[in-house]
């Protein structure tokens, strides 16, 4: 494990590093769906930096709603305190600042959704790789397998070998990431980001079975109540859109009019 690594005597946190990495690299493939689609590409750091600062507002509050009961006598400490950033939390204000953004450039529909999903989940994946080499604390319960570890330099540290399940769901979203980027123009518009909730939703909900977090509700946990929520929302939009006329295909783009065509315009 690797929690902090210094550069020219500067120590810098792995996770951080890796969370900044998995923007950019959600800032890439926004950029270039961005050019496939004909618009500018520098829109892309708009959404990235709308995205990042309503994640961290969003998972900042997150965390102090669920851990009112440790900060209420510290709230302003608990607000501009270095720990406590909640995945959901950002997803939420993430993509709250993201519909703003999209508001205010008058391209708030269901493209943006589907423009969205494969960063998403490109974009956690990688930031499960900054949760496998900081040993944050996301590990696994007790397991004997072939490839079970310990985190003994972790930031949260463990000496009894685990399951890793951060680098589970590196996998899983990674690959996600690619089947929703090659089914990125065989859809109609929405289909793409019911998948990627189907597929988020799917993956969570099953990886925390082997995870460390306590049960809340009906053996679930919260994770699995929201991911559940998450699976059966995409559920739901991709049976409505299979309704409609020509089912989940893309609507047929209008033919290109022809000389004869153009000649009875005029």
């Amino acid at each position: 494990m690797q929690p902090d690594i210094d550069i020219l005597g500067l120590s810098l946190k792995t996770f951080g590093l890796l969370f900044a990495l998995g923007f950019l690299a959600a800032g890439a493939v926004l950029a270039r769906r961005l050019r496939e689609l004909g618009k500018s590409p520098d829109w892309a750091y708009e959404i990235v930096f709308a995205a990042l600062i309503g994640g961290l507002v969003g998972s900042r509050l997150y965390y102090l709603v669920q851990n009112y009961d440790k900060v209420k006598d510290d709230l302003l400490g608990g607000i501009f305190g270095g720990a406590g950033l909640v995945w959901y939390g950002g997803a939420i204000g993430g993509a709250i600042a993201v519909l703003i953004w999209a508001w205010r450039r008058g391209m708030l529909n269901a493209s943006l959704l589907d423009l969205c999903s494969p960063p998403l989940a490109l974009g956690y994946a990688i930031g499960r790789v900054g949760c496998q080499i900081s040993g944050d604390g996301d590990y696994g319960k007790p397991w004997d397998g072939p490839w079970a570890m310990a985190y003994p330099e972790g930031t949260v540290p463990t000496t009894v070998e685990v399951h890793p399940t951060p680098i589970y769901e590196t996998l899983a979203m990674g690959l996600w990431a690619y089947v929703l980027w090659s089914l990125r123009d065989r859809l109609r518009p929405g289909a793409l980001f019911a998948l990627y909730l189907l597929g988020a939703g799917v993956e969570r909900f099953l990886v925390e079975f082997l995870r460390r977090n306590e049960d809340t509700f009906a053996g679930l946990t919260t994770a699995q109540l929201e991911s559940l929520g998450m699976a059966v929302a995409g559920t739901a939009l991709l049976l409505w859109l299979s309704r409609k006329p020509g089912g989940l295909r893309p609507p047929a783009r209008p033919a290109a009019a022809g000389p004869a065509a153009a000649a009875r315009a005029t």
